[in-house]
C-alpha cells in the first residue's frame, strides 16, 4: 500500500515534467513561426523606433534642452488619436474605393465573357417574346457617337419601359435547351466569390440560373396551365430586366475603357437586326 501510496507523487511528477516539456515545445515552436511569419514587421518597428531614440539623442547632444523634446513629444502623442482617425476612416476608405473600382474593373471581363456566351444570345431570344421589342431596339441602337449623357439618360429611361413579356409567343423548347447547355458555365460564375463585389451582375446570375432551373423541371413547355405559364412569364421578365440594363453598363464601360471591343459590341448590337461583325 505504501509503494503504491508512493508511486501517486512519482506519477504525477512525471506527468508534470512531461506537460512541461510538451508546452516549452509548443511555445519555442510557435514562437519560430511567428517570427518566420512576421520578421519584417518585427524588423520594420524595431528599425523605426531606434531611428526615432537616435534623432531624439541627437537633439539632446546638440541643443541638451529635455523640456523642448517632451513638449514636443507629448504634442506629437496628443495628436496621435487624430493620426489615428485620419488614416483608419479616411485614408483607409479612400484605398478601399480605388481596390474595389480596380475589382469592379477585372469583373468586367468576366461579365464580357458572359454576354460571348450567354448574354447576347439570351436578348436576342427575349425579343421573340416581347411584343414591344421594336421600341426598345430602336432606344438600344448604341453608337460611337454615344457620350456619357447619353448612357445615363437611356439607363433612366429604361426603367419606365414596358417589358411586357408574352411567353407563348417564343420558343421556350429552344429556350430551355440553350440554357441547359450553359448551366456548367453559369455555375463555374457562380463560384467566383469576387462576384459578390457587383452586386446587379450577381442578381443577374441567379435570375438566370433559376429561370434555367424552373425550365428543367418541366418535361414539356407545351400545353401549361395559364398559372404556370404566368409563373414563367415572371422568371422570364425578371431576366429581362436585369439583361438589359447589365448589358447597357457593359457597353458604356467598353466606350470608356476598350474602343476596339466596343467596335466590335456595336457591330454585333443583338438589338439591330441587320447587325454584322463585317465593316461594310
Amino acid at each position: 500500500m505504501r509503494a503504491i501510496e508512493g508511486s501517486v507523487p512519482a506519477r504525477r511528477s512525471a506527468a508534470f515534467r512531461h506537460a512541461g516539456v510538451a508546452i516549452s515545445f509548443l511555445l519555442r515552436n510557435f514562437g519560430r513561426s511567428y517570427m518566420k511569419r512576421y520578421h519584417w514587421h518585427l524588423l520594420l518597428a524595431s528599425s523605426l523606433i531606434a531611428l526615432s531614440a537616435s534623432i531624439y539623442l541627437l537633439h539632446f547632444s546638440i541643443f541638451r534642452d529635455a523640456h523642448h523634446i517632451f513638449l514636443y513629444l507629448i504634442g506629437d502623442i496628443a495628436f496621435l488619436p487624430i493620426q489615428v482617425l485620419l488614416v483608419t476612416l479616411i485614408i483607409e476608405k479612400l484605398l478601399n474605393e480605388r481596390e474595389k473600382r480596380q475589382m469592379l474593373k477585372k469583373l468586367n471581363m468576366v461579365i464580357g465573357v458572359f454576354f460571348s456566351e450567354v448574354g447576347t444570345s439570351l436578348l436576342k431570344s427575349f425579343s421573340d417574346f416581347s411584343p414591344h421589342s421594336e421600341s426598345i431596339r430602336k432606344d438600344l441602337m448604341v453608337t460611337n457617337d454615344w457620350s456619357n449623357r447619353s448612357f445615363s439618360a437611356m439607363s433612366k429611361r429604361l426603367k419606365s419601359h414596358d417589358y411586357r413579356i408574352e411567353i407563348q409567343k417564343g420558343s421556350l423548347e429552344e429556350l430551355k435547351r440553350f440554357l441547359l447547355e450553359k448551366r456548367g458555365f453559369l455555375l463555374t460564375l457562380l463560384e467566383n466569390p469576387n462576384l459578390l463585389e457587383h452586386e446587379s451582375f450577381t442578381e443577374l446570375l441567379w435570375a438566370v440560373f433559376h429561370l434555367t432551373e424552373e425550365l428543367s423541371f418541366r418535361p414539356r413547355l407545351t400545353q401549361l396551365t395559364d398559372p404556370d405559364y404566368q409563373h414563367l412569364t415572371g422568371d422570364t421578365k425578371r431576366v429581362y430586366v436585369l439583361l438589359v440594363a447589365e448589358w447597357l453598363a457593359y457597353m458604356k464601360h467598353l466606350k470608356d475603357n476598350y474602343p476596339y471591343l466596343f467596335s466590335l459590341a456595336v457591330r454585333t448590337n443583338p438589338f439591330d437586326p441587320a447587325a454584322s461583325a463585317e465593316i461594310k
